[in-house]
């Protein structure tokens, strides 16, 4: 595996801060996202390096295992390890100092890690393959709206080359993460894949606010309806209700719709509620006939 260098896919230095980073991934994503570049193989492939980049350099701690060890990086603790193991097998290396060649060093590492230095052909003689190591964990964020997970969805993500159905059941949140298995980096050695961790940012386009399972909304209510009471037709979601407006209710009223609300996150059939708050709209612009009418409403009240 060559060495990458992710500072510079994503065009900054390696001084940057955590929000530069988030800066320029988004700049590059955007500028080089599959459904802006369709059937564009390099664009594609410059996707997939700018996502690789941020999944390293977006954490504070693979971010400092990757300056330090470069593309093993993700093997850092497997070094550290290795490394006290050596000095305590090697009575010889801290009698003198540490006194070996760099050579050798690698070829340590390399036994350890299946390569083909001296020490990985003895290995192989003793009928060992070297440590299989866990593939690195894979992160993508998947941007949605509101009412795409109001039902259950389905997406294919393009990962690295390979597409991976995805069933989004309905009621996912906000900042939830899920985890696919099997579906990160190839492991090393004969080690096991890594896994594949999604996070939803879903936007809001709609009216309505969304608290967990419930959703709210303002809806406008005329002075007559306000006063003499009547009928008020509102959209939900998914569909249209009707609703009885009592005489003499106030702004602000508060109604609750019973089930009218969001799916609760994979339980079939469960919904929360919606929230209906009335906002008196006041009629404008009113008639000379009007203003004697209303001048007279207010003599009968006084």
């Amino acid at each position: 595996m060559a060495y990458i260098n992710y500072y510079k896919i994503l065009g900054i230095e390696k001084s940057a801060t955590e929000n530069d980073i988030k800066k320029a991934y988004r700049k590059m994503a955007r500028k080089y996202h599959p459904d802006l570049n369709p059937n564009d193989k390099e664009a594609e492939t410059k996707f997939k390096q700018i996502n690789e980049a941020n999944e390293v350099l977006s954490h504070p701690e693979n971010r400092k295992k990757y300056d330090e060890y470069g593309k093993d990086w993700k093997h850092a603790e497997d070094f550290e390890k290795a490394k006290q193991q050596h000095q305590t097998q090697n009575p010889f290396q801290q009698q003198s100092g540490g006194n070996y060649s760099e050579s050798d060093y690698s070829d340590f590492f390399e036994s350890m890690f299946g390569g083909r230095g001296a020490s990985s052909r003895g290995a192989s003689s003793r009928g060992g393959s070297g440590v299989g190591f866990r593939g690195q964990d894979y992160n993508a964020e998947l941007q949605l709206d509101l009412k795409e997970v109001y039902t259950t969805t389905k997406r294919t993500l393009t990962i690295n080359g390979k597409n991976i159905r995805l069933t989004i059941p309905a009621g996912v949140k906000n900042g939830q993460q899920i985890k696919i298995k099997g579906q990160g980096g190839e492991g090393v050695n004969g080690g096991p894949k890594g896994d594949l961790y999604i996070k939803f940012s879903i936007a809001n386009s709609t009216e309505f606010k969304r608290n967990r399972n419930d959703l709210y909304k303002t809806v406008d209510l005329n002075l007559y309806s306000a006063m003499l009471g009547g009928e008020l037709t509102v959209e939900t979601l998914d569909s249209k209700v009707k609703l009885k407006v009592k005489p003499e209710t106030q702004t602000g009223t508060k109604v609750k719709l019973k089930g009218k609300g969001f799916p609760v996150y994979k339980k079939e059939g469960e919904f929360g509620d919606l929230y209906i708050t009335y906002n008196l709209k006041l009629p404008t612009q009113l008639t000379t006939k009007e203003k004697e009418l209303f001048n007279e409403l207010q003599n009968l009240r006084s």
